[in-house]
């Protein structure tokens, strides 16, 4: 077993993206820079002056989510449209990172994960000399919303995700997909997978000031029985495996893996960010792990009970 991939992560070396807003529309600069232990994923936002302008990409700083999720801070300042960029950094095991950006939102590249996940591939990552702590599900907890539900249970080897959706679009119709996270699992089946908007809706999305950085570009266009983007899809159910892959992003809030298994039915941000509240309110429903010892123990228990449980997962 290899321990090092139990240890918290960071980068490298200091490295930028820079491209559009998918709601504000503007053009957005995001430079990601190496952090020390137990710093965890922390925004910088360097175009405000006068505030405090850092943000834990973490659950307690969540203060929106209509049609994405947001964090902010006690002054007011926020970052949007997180959930792209914390899937690839949960993909890849970074633990500690601060990232400098100059507007209210993260640029959504081509509308999925795998620009972020090139970013991380290009300048490396630096295994820390620390312990990465988990949170283990310990007993069934649910938030459900009219016909959306959202489900953690425990499952001790890792991290497994169901997903399902129904839209009446005949395009997407019903769709579902299942998950073992790991990372190659989601860079091999979900990471290209882009968001998606509905022709009927942009006018009503604009006026609200949603949207408004969308294109053929970075979404993927549904009207009716229509894919509207010339190029078609990436895969055939790419519109949940994006629902997933919102949800890996969202997970990621808790700013540490989970053993668990997560189950999303017709679920969006709100109900994710819901169902962690409903975790964390109750101390008996999980616990902190140190997971280089947790790791020992379940591969002492695989071989000791010959049980059948795969336990090399990767976080």
């Amino acid at each position: 077993m290899n321990i090092e991939q139990y240890q918290q992560k960071t980068i490298k070396h200091e490295i930028s993206c820079k491209g559009v807003g998918l709601h504000t529309g503007k053009d957005i600069t995001m430079v990601l820079k190496p952090a020390p232990v137990d710093t965890g994923i922390v925004f910088h936002r360097v175009d405000e002056e006068g505030h405090d302008a850092l943000i834990p990409a973490h659950h307690d700083y969540v203060v929106d989510t209509r049609m994405c999720t947001c964090v902010g801070n006690k002054d007011g300042v926020r970052v949007a449209t997180i959930e792209h960029f914390m899937a690839a950094l949960h993909d890849m095991g970074i633990s500690n990172l601060m990232i400098d950006i100059d507007g209210p939102e993260t640029p959504v590249m081509d509308g999925s994960a795998e620009p972020f996940i090139f970013l991380i591939e290009a300048t490396g990552i630096k295994v820390q000399n620390a312990p990465l702590k988990a949170i283990r599900v310990l007993k069934e907890v649910c938030f459900k919303n009219g016909d959306k539900d959202v489900t953690l249970k425990p499952n001790d080897a890792g991290l497994k995700m169901k997903f399902s959706i129904d839209f009446p679009a005949k395009a997407i119709g019903h769709q579902e997909v299942e998950l073992n996270f790991s990372k190659s699992n989601f860079k091999n089946m979900f990471c290209r997978a882009r968001t998606f908007g509905f022709l009927k809706d942009i006018e009503m999305l604009r006026s609200i000031g949603l949207a408004r950085g969308g294109s053929l570009k970075n979404a993927v266009l549904v009207d009716g029985d229509k894919i509207l983007n010339e190029e078609g899809l990436r895969y055939k159910d790419e519109f949940v495996r994006h629902k997933m892959l919102d949800a890996v992003g969202d997970i990621y809030m808790l700013n540490m893996p989970v053993i668990g298994e997560y189950i999303g039915n017709r679920s969006g941000h709100a109900d994710t960010n819901e169902l962690l509240s409903v975790l964390l309110a109750d101390k008996s429903n999980y616990e902190i792990v140190d997971l280089p010892s947790y790791m020992v123990q379940l591969e002492a228990k695989k071989h000791t009970d010959k049980d059948e449980t795969d336990a090399d997962f990767v976080f």
